[in-house]
C-alpha cells in the first residue's frame, strides 16, 4: 500500500512517458538475446565474444546472501535493452520532444549552459545526445558514448574494459559485462586539467526493464578531471533493474573526483558497481547520494596500488518505508604511505533500513598507511533501522587507523529550542535533517546541492511529526 510520501515526494521525478521504443528486446536472459543485443550495438568480434562469456560466468555464479533479500528478481521478467525512437545528436532541438521535455524537467540543457563542460544523456538503453566544449577537444579529451568508444578507440577500451571490475567480481558484474548498453568514455591526456565538470545523466523509462550503463574514465598522469553523474526513473508496478559499472583508472600524479545522486524510483533493484584503480601520489574523490531505490547495493571502491596515493568518499544515504540501502565503501591500501578518509551519513525514516557496510584492507605492502572512517546515522522514528557492517583488514603494524560510529535520534532539546525560536516543529526537525547532510552537500556541485536538498525536503514532507 501506499503511503501519502510516496505519493507526494517523487512526482518531481515520477513523471513518465509512453512506453514507446524503437525497439524492446525479449524479456529473459540467454545467449540468443545476448547476441542479439551485440547485433544492435553492431560490437565488433571481441566485444560479442566477451558478452558470451561473460553470460556463462553470470550462470556459474550465485546470488549474493550476505546483505538484502534480492530473490524477487526474476530476469525472465526483464527487458535488458530498450532502443529509444531517436539516434545520438549533438543539438537538443535534434531530440525528440518527449525525450527532451524529460531532460528539461530535470535541469539537464539549462546546467549545461551554465555549469558544464560537456553533457551525455541517456534513454533507456542508448545515450540520445552528448556534447563538449571545442576547446577541450583541441586538448585532446576525449568525451563520447562507449559504442562510439567501442568502434572508435578499441585498443584504449580492450586496455582497460572490465579489468578494474572483472566478470568473477560478482553475479551481477557478469551481468553486466553480457547486456552493458551505453554509458560513457572519457580520456584526459596527460597534464591536462579539465576545470569545469563534466556530466552524464541516465534515464530509465521503460517499465520491466534494466539499465546497464558502463561508465569508463581514464584521467593520465598529471590531469585532473570533476565527473558528474546523476540517475532517476518513475515509478511502476513491477520490478525493475539498475547494474550498471564504473571503471576509473586515476594515474600517477592525477585527481579525478566523481559526484553522483541516485535517484531511481522505489521499485528499482540498485545493484551499481564502481571501482577505481590510484596510482602513485594521485587522488580519488568519491561524492555519493543514495536516494529512491527499493534495495541498493553499492559499495564503491578505490584501490590504492601507487604509493603516496589517497582516497576520499563522502555519502549520504536516505531510506524511507519500504526502502532497504545497503551501501558503504571499500578501499585496499597496496604500497606505502597511501591514505583514505571515509565520511558516511544515513538517514532513515518510516521504517527505512540503512545499513553502512564497508572493508578497510592495508596490506602487508602499506607501512606508513592512514584510515580513518566515519560513519553516523540518524533515525527520525522508533521503527526505522540502521546497522552498520564494517570490516577491518589490517595487515601490517605500522598504520594509523581509527574507525567511530554514531546512532541516533533527533534530540528532543535541540527541537524545543528551534521551536522557542518561532520554527514549527516539522520545520525544527527538517533543519536538523539538512544539517545533518551539510557536510555532503557542501562537497556537491551547486545545482546538485540543490537537488539534494530538494530531495531530503521532500522525502520529510508528511513524514515528521
Amino acid at each position: 500500500m501506499k503511503t501519502q510520501v510516496d505519493e507526494i515526494n517523487r512526482n518531481i521525478y515520477d513523471f513518465k512517458n509512453a512506453d514507446n521504443y524503437e525497439y524492446k528486446i525479449k524479456k529473459g536472459l540467454t545467449p540468443e538475446i545476448v547476441e542479439d543485443i551485440s547485433r544492435q550495438k553492431q560490437d565488433p568480434d571481441w566485444m560479442r565474444d566477451f558478452r558470451l562469456k561473460a553470460l556463462e560466468v553470470y550462470n556459474k555464479l550465485e546470488l549474493p546472501t550476505w546483505g538484502p533479500d534480492i530473490s524477487e528478481l526474476n530476469m525472465d521478467e526483464i527487458a535488458t535493452y530498450v532502443k529509444p525512437k531517436t539516434t545520438l545528436s549533438n543539438s537538443w532541438e535534434d531530440v525528440p520532444d518527449d525525450i527532451k521535455s524529460t531532460f528539461d524537467k530535470l535541469g539537464i540543457p539549462e546546467a549545461e549552459k551554465t555549469s558544464l563542460a560537456g553533457v551525455g544523456a541517456q534513454y533507456d538503453s542508448e545515450v540520445v545526445y552528448h556534447s563538449m566544449k571545442e576547446d577541450l577537444i583541441k586538448q585532446g579529451v576525449i568525451y563520447t558514448d562507449m559504442e562510439t568508444a567501442v568502434r572508435e578507440y578499441p585498443e584504449i577500451v580492450k586496455e582497460h574494459f572490465m579489468k578494474c571490475v572483472p566478470l568473477n567480481d560478482h553475479k551481477f558484474a557478469a551481468l553486466h559485462g553480457a547486456v552493458w548498453s551505453g554509458g560513457s568514455f572519457v580520456y584526459v591526456p596527460k597534464g591536462v586539467k579539465v576545470d569545469i565538470p563534466l556530466q552524464s545523466y541516465f534515464r530509465l523509462n521503460s517499465p520491466e526493464s534494466g539499465q546497464f550503463e558502463h561508465t569508463l574514465i581514464i584521467v593520465e598522469e598529471e590531469a585532473s578531471l570533476h565527473f558528474i553523474e546523476g540517475c532517476s526513473a518513475p515509478k511502476y508496478n513491477k520490478v525493475n533493474l539498475h547494474a550498471g559499472c564504473v571503471e576509473l583508472y586515476v594515474k600517477d600524479n592525477a585527481y579525478l573526483r566523481y559526484s553522483t545522486i541516485e535517484n531511481w524510483s522505489k521499485n528499482m533493484l540498485n545493484l551499481n558497481t564502481k571501482k577505481a584503480i590510484v596510482g602513485k601520489n594521485a587522488k580519488m574523490d568519491w561524492v555519493s547520494g543514495s536516494f529512491g531505490s527499493k534495495i541498493s547495493m553499492l559499495y564503491p571502491m578505490s584501490i590504492l596500488n601507487g604509493e603516496g596515493s589517497k582516497t576520499e568518499f563522502t555519502g549520504i544515504s536516505f531510506a524511507g518505508g519500504g526502502q532497504n540501502l545497503d551501501n558503504g565503501f571499500k578501499v585496499v591500501h597496496n604500497a606505502p604511505h597511501t591514505s583514505s578518509v571515509v565520511n558516511a551519513k544515513s538517514i532513515s525514516k518510516n521504517g527505512g533500513k540503512c545499513t553502512y557496510r564497508s572493508l578497510v584492507r592495508i596490506s602487508e605492502n602499506a607501512p606508513g598507511a592512514k584510515s580513518s572512517v566515519s560513519c553516523e546515522s540518524l533515525m527520525l522514528d522508533d521503527i526505522s533501522i540502521s546497522d552498520t557492517i564494517p570490516t577491518n583488514d589490517i595487515r601490517t603494524d605500522d598504520v594509523e587507523f581509527s574507525h567511530e560510529a554514531k546512532i541516533g535520534k533527533i534530540s528532543d532539546k535541540t527541537i524545543f529550542y528551534l521551536m522557542s525560536r518561532g520554527l514549527s516543529e516539522e520545520d525544527a526537525k527538517a533543519m536538523i535533517v539538512r544539517g545533518f547532510a551539510y557536510p555532503i552537500s557542501k562537497e556537491l556541485p551547486v545545482e546538485y546541492a540543490v537537488e539534494m536538498n530538494r530531495l531530503i525536503n521532500l522525502e520529510l514532507e508528511g513524514a515528521i511529526g
